[in-house]
């Protein structure tokens, strides 16, 4: 290593990588289409999340997905039954499924519903070596009954980065959703309903530029440090 390694002190001089940009770029994209699932938050008759998610699979499917939906009706609270619960495993055979994600939630008392929250809760950080949540996609989206706020979307941007995932920049944000929707539950023409499309488009392409990227976009210095202790300790 070249001396302007020096100063690094606390160090593992031999663990730390510099970036390739070769690395980036020099891959086999996958050709099969990019996996989406989309979690709503809501189990009304007529629930605009679920009304705003359906939509936004329309134009997901348009652009080239193929999406999955999770239905939350039936889903325990966490803790409130096994993992082996059906809906559970349902849900996480999707988690591990897609390759990207959209949340929607109603915006309730100023936050996410807990039913979305508990869908969220219900995936694991890990399920024994498989991180079934790192390095995919995101994308978040909230409706409310009364002016538009962004109290929702700010919440699951924390959560997504928390379930450690790629959000993407953009967002959708609809206020007053019961007039955006018609009696057959599509999405009126409005500034509301392009960003969505906005949205959209650019998860797909965050999707399609860091699927077969991940695992070099996820290499950490703590973590291969962690490993070559352990190697390490095993030949003591």
């Amino acid at each position: 290593m070249s001396t302007h390694y020096d100063d690094l002190v606390n160090v593992e001089v031999s663990l730390l990588k510099q970036t390739n940009i070769a690395e980036l770029t020099q891959y086999k994209p996958s050709t099969h289409l990019p996996r989406i699932l989309m979690l709503y938050g809501s189990l009304r008759e007529r629930s605009y999340s679920k009304l705003l998610t359906l939509e936004a699979a329309r134009l997901l499917e348009a652009l080239g997905c193929e999406v999955k939906i999770f239905n939350p009706q039936g889903l325990p609270l966490p803790d409130e039954a096994p993992d082996t619960h059906p809906k559970v495993e349902e849900l996480r055979a999707l988690t591990l499924w897609a390759e990207g994600m959209v949340w929607c939630s109603p915006e309730r008392h100023g936050t996410m519903t807990g039913i979305l929250k508990s869908q969220i809760d219900w995936i694991p950080l890990t399920m024994g070596a498989i991180r079934p949540t790192q390095g995919k996609t995101l994308a978040v989206m909230e409706v409310s009954g009364g002016s538009q706020s962004f109290n929702a979307v700010n919440q699951m941007r924390i959560l997504g980065r928390w379930m450690r995932m790629i959000t993407i920049p953009n967002q959708s944000s609809v206020p007053k959703a019961f007039q955006e929707f018609d009696e057959a539950g599509r999405m009126k023409p409005s500034s509301y309903y392009d960003r969505v499309v906005d949205v959209m488009e650019e998860l797909v392409k965050f999707t399609i530029l860091t699927r077969d990227i991940s695992p070099l976009l996820l290499d950490r210095y703590s973590e291969r440090k962690g490993s070559a202790e352990v190697s390490s300790s095993k030949h003591l």
